[in-house]
């Protein structure tokens, strides 16, 4: 019978030293310490011995390992939980097969992801055959659960020769919002903030220490569960306003983002110097900045393969100074994004230090200038590379005309990369290490543009990659005390104070826009009035649900079906566009439209003659017949905006007479703002752009705004044409005369 893991560890305390836990693994006992025995030596050897530093405990280890168990550790990609949990993500005919314990799955799957072709086995085979170590955990398990499941996984692990425990990584999980695979895939189980914008918005308010409480949040929360590496943060600079992923970064400023980088990798971490035995790694993406799109196409896809450096400098001033605050706060990884520069769209563009940057067409994860050259000797980085998921396969930018064991060599043994996101390829990735010495060279053609060298993986390369990775899981305490109570878990991510932190949060990253008087609606407003409330979304699915929660919040309040007869009219909306795995047919619509006539993009990214009709918020005519209705008879519109991309907002402010703005805010921190319960105090974390006008691509493909330069600088690139008296062109400007640009936000 299989060992249940949390019924069954045991823990041995160390006076001024870790604890040790295990299952299976013998510990042994020298000087009144408890060492466990990690290697299967038997003896206080280099790697069980905990007084030692990190980097020699891994080193000794390397030494001990075999190439495929080298090369197991190479690789990271999702995992199945378990049949309490069943994937989303595997085909659809897939049933689990549970183990003894029923915590884990012992099924193998054959089929086809995004990223490639899955041939995957049971849990055991995985880690005791294939040695695989590194797993992505996207479900959005209880705390119980989660701790149970990473519990046994490491169990397993310890009934191998040499235990190397599992490193489970997940994206952030602390945040609102739409879950969505590869970037939140998880939300509402740990104590939720608003969105990363959200939390932006409310730091505008000089309020950096909830950067510090939400950092330790995720630290107690992630440790109690036994998750100890985080897919998060991103320390891009939001600068093509169409991004997708606009919504997971901290806004377009630079310095705040600079800022909140300086709290919130020591807070998540542990300390100033790195990964504490509490602490979480964090993994700070997408090096060397993923704002630069062009024109909003996503490198998930080919359209989206370029990083545009237009703006001569702009790497230096506006998209790189976050990540050198990570590499100084001792982030524990860094995640390349997977585009590639476009140098024969781009202008001159030097380091932080004011070198000038060859800009190679490689994905920067194949990027040896900007991996090896400037993140890791001019900034001096000095964690581990983990690539995003899918470069061998599906997102191969600059490196397509290799084959799969080629770009693993080019990617680990060339540019510097420590694991490789997306499959499990260890048969590749040996066959990498192969090519070293069995002569496949003299009978295949190198491709051009390459030399063996770089196409083949050499113990060098291997070694320094595994050590990289297994130096910090000794520094997170992970191979010497990985277990967790499931009890203390739960009881930890249900501490009230987190909570409490997290809504107080909500409120204050609501940004209030505009005013007339209207708010905030006080009792004696109210007295004798009746309101009209309705959410609006682009999926009409979610309207109902949306509508339900929102009545339900104003209980207290005159409600009434009929906008021809109500004083005040309350409309939550929030727009959708695009998806980042997918290309839209044109550009990424950022207009609050219901059926937009726009044109389509060719290969190349140019307009076309040819067009299509858009939608961004289902219902947008009925919304406006209701504010129509509402204002016949004097009465007032009070409108909110989910902010996930930098909205065209006029459609919805013109409407309206008081308007705010959330960013993945719960509705009931919206509603404090609107009745007065909590005085905004939020302010913009991104310029809005007033309109089609100031995106405009032109018929080369170049867009009118540079996409590489923040909104709040977009006016000193921006024609004459288009200034108005005050030298603005790019951002909204209200009817009171206010710019919907970085850092407004008004206050009762």
């Amino acid at each position: 019978m299989a060992i249940k893991a949390s019924d069954n560890f045991k823990v041995y305390r160390n006076e001024g030293g870790p604890d040790i836990s295990t299952v299976t693994r013998k510990v042994i006992q020298q000087d009144g310490l408890t060492f466990k025995d990690i290697d299967g030596t038997g003896t206080v050897s280099e790697v069980n011995d905990w007084r030692l530093p990190a980097a020699q405990r891994a080193a000794a280890y390397v030494k001990q390992m075999t190439v495929d168990e080298k090369i197991g550790q190479l690789f990271i990609s999702d995992w199945r939980m378990g049949p309490k949990y069943p994937s989303a993500r595997a085909p659809k005919d897939y049933v689990p097969v549970p183990d003894e314990t029923g915590i884990l799955d012992e099924g193998e799957v054959h089929g086809k992801t995004i990223f490639g072709e899955q041939h995957l086995p049971g849990t055991t085979t995985l880690l005791k055959e294939w040695f695989a170590r590194h797993t992505i955990l996207r479900e959005n398990a209880t705390p119980e659960d989660m701790a149970d499941y990473l519990n046994q996984l490491q169990a397993v692990a310890e009934e191998c020769d040499r235990f190397v425990p599992v490193m489970v990584a997940s994206n952030s999980r602390n945040e609102n919002g739409e879950v969505v695979f590869g970037m939140n895939d998880a939300a509402g189980v740990f104590a939720t903030w608003p969105g990363t914008l959200g939390i932006a918005a409310a730091v505008r308010g000089n309020k950096i220490d909830i950067v510090d409480k939400f950092a330790a949040c995720i630290r107690r929360e992630w440790n109690a569960c036994g998750l100890k590496k985080g897919y998060m943060y991103m320390a891009d600079t939001m600068t093509d306003p169409r991004w997708q992923r606009s919504y997971g970064t901290f806004g377009e400023d630079p310095k705040l983002i600079c800022d909140i980088m300086e709290h919130l990798i020591p807070g998540v971490q542990g300390s100033e110097e790195g990964v504490t035995l509490d602490g979480v790694a964090v993994t700070t993406k997408h090096f060397p900045g993923g704002g630069a799109r062009e024109n909003g196409f996503d490198p998930h896809y080919a359209a989206g393969q370029w990083n545009v450096y237009a703006t001569p400098g702009s790497l230096q001033k506006y998209h790189l100074p976050a990540f050198q605050v990570a590499v100084d706060k001792h982030t524990a990884a860094v995640m390349p994004y997977y585009s590639k520069p476009a140098a024969a769209k781009s202008a001159p563009q030097v380091s932080l230090a004011g070198n000038p940057i060859e800009l190679q067409p490689y994905g920067f994860a194949y990027n040896r200038i900007f991996i090896n050259d400037i993140l890791r000797g001019e900034m001096g980085f000095k964690g581990y590379i983990n690539s995003d998921t899918g470069i061998v396969h599906n997102m191969c930018w600059g490196v397509d005309m290799l084959d799969g064991a080629e770009r693993i060599a080019f990617a680990v043994n060339h540019s510097g990369v420590d694991v490789i996101s997306g499959l499990f390829d260890n048969e590749a990735g040996r066959e990498a290490y192969d090519r070293a010495t069995n002569g496949y060279y003299d009978t295949h053609p190198v491709p051009a543009g390459f030399t063996k060298e770089q196409l083949v993986l050499t113990d060098e390369a291997l070694d320094r990659a595994v050590t990289r990775t297994l130096t910090g899981m000794f520094e997170l305490g992970l191979v010497d005390n990985p277990y967790r109570d499931p009890a203390n878990a739960a009881q930890v991510v249900a501490a009230a104070a987190d909570w409490d932190a997290a809504a107080e949060a909500h409120r204050q990253s609501v940004v209030l826009l505009k005013n007339d008087g209207v708010l905030p609606l006080s009792a004696a407003k109210l007295s004798g009035k009746k309101v009209y409330a309705e959410a609006f979304r682009k999926d009409p699915r979610l309207v109902p649900a949306a509508n339900e929660e929102l009545k339900g919040l104003l209980e207290g309040v005159t409600l009434t079906d009929d906008p021809a007869e109500a004083d005040y009219a309350i409309l939550m909306v929030s727009p959708s566009s695009g998806e980042y795995f997918n290309a839209t047919p044109g550009y990424l619509e950022l207009e609050i439209c219901e059926g937009k006539t726009v044109p389509n993009v060719d290969a190349d990214g140019k307009p076309m003659a040819e067009t299509h009709e858009e939608t961004t918020l289902t219902g947008l005519h009925h919304l406006q017949e209701v504010a129509a209705a509402v204002h016949a008879h004097g009465g007032k519109v009070i409108s909110n905006i989910n902010f996930t991309l930098a909205w065209e907002v006029g459609p919805i402010e013109t409407l309206s007479d008081a308007l705010t703005a959330g960013f993945d805010t719960y509705p009931a921190a919206t509603l404090d703002i609107i009745f007065g319960r909590f005085a905004p105090t939020g302010r913009l974390p991104i310029t809005l752009p007033r309109g089609d006008e100031v995106l405009a691509v032109n018929a080369d493909g170049v867009c009118i705004s540079p996409n590489d330069v923040p909104g709040y600088d977009k006016d000193q690139y921006m024609p004459d044409s288009l200034k108005d008296e005050n030298g603005k062109a790019y951002a909204y400007r209200d009817a009171a005369g206010n710019y919907y640009e970085l850092d407004f936000g008004l206050s009762y």
